[in-house]
């Protein structure tokens, strides 16, 4: 096994990170012991699954479509000036995880909810998985890729199967949707960040679990967790810059480490 011990001083704080490789007998007390327990997930969960990233990380990684930039694509200013192709751009999306399947890690989580007193998972992908693997509270920070909103009585649509028939879709109104997502340039939804933060600053235990935290305002979750008292582990394949501000980092896939938790 793998352990190193590094402490780092930030704000003139001694910040302790141990790293390895599987979960040990400390850890899993830790988390039989713990009541409230928050996670934030990102890409990397469901890079396991098959589903492309955008920003390097592990799995298949888009950097362009159609010759221009997802950044552009996936921003509020395209939408506003080109909204057929945002809307092409986003069920192109939908049409490459149609057919992926929630991993072991999703299902973890989806236990977790069940078993601990107040559990909060909040997560920065917009893919849906965490519902299809019976996660039933998921505060999605950035939205969902499977949702429309109207743009004339801001109705949330649930939408039909890729590949959409009508570009872009209509609301039941008449008028049409737009992706039901945060676009680059935009803000995230009303009362999202605020319900996770709450969430963070209320565990005993925080886990962050495939991304590294660094896309704001979701970067300051386990800094308000740690700020907080409480305990925070980190899961990612490889170090990020998030290492040495957590308690403890297990490098793995989600899908490995997650359930040795509960052995």
């Amino acid at each position: 096994m793998l352990r190193i011990e590094c402490c780092v001083e930030t704000s003139g704080e001694r910040w302790k990170c141990v790293i390895q490789e599987r979960v040990n007998e400390e850890l899993r007390s830790r988390f039989a012991a713990a009541r409230r327990v928050a996670v934030l997930t990102g890409a990397g969960i469901s890079a396991e699954s098959g589903v492309p990233t955008f920003r390097g990380g592990g799995g298949a990684t888009i950097w362009e479509w159609r010759g221009r930039p997802v950044t552009e694509l996936s921003s509020a200013e395209m939408l506003a000036t080109d909204p057929i192709l945002v809307w092409e751009w986003f069920d192109h999306r939908r049409g490459l995880v149609k057919d992926v399947k929630p991993n072991a890690g999703h299902e973890a989580l989806a236990r977790w909810e069940l078993r601990f007193t107040a559990f909060s998972l909040a997560t920065q992908n917009i893919d849906g998985l965490h519902a299809a693997a019976g996660s039933r509270k998921v505060i999605e920070l950035h939205g969902n890729l499977h949702r429309g909103r109207c743009l004339k009585c801001a109705a949330m649509r649930e939408l039909p199967p890729s590949p959409l028939a009508v570009l872009p879709p209509l609301c039941s109104c008449g008028a049409p949707l737009r992706p039901d997502v945060v676009l680059f340039g935009e803000m995230l939804p009303d009362g999202a960040y605020e319900c996770a933060e709450k969430a963070a600053e209320g565990c005993d235990l925080f886990f962050v679990v495939g991304t590294s935290a660094v896309v704001f305002p979701a970067a300051l979750l386990p800094r308000a967790a740690r700020s907080a008292g409480a305990f925070v582990i980190e899961v990612n394949p490889e170090e990020t810059e998030l290492t040495p501000r957590v308690d403890a980092t297990i490098l793995g896939k989600a899908g490995d480490v997650l359930k040795q938790f509960e052995e």
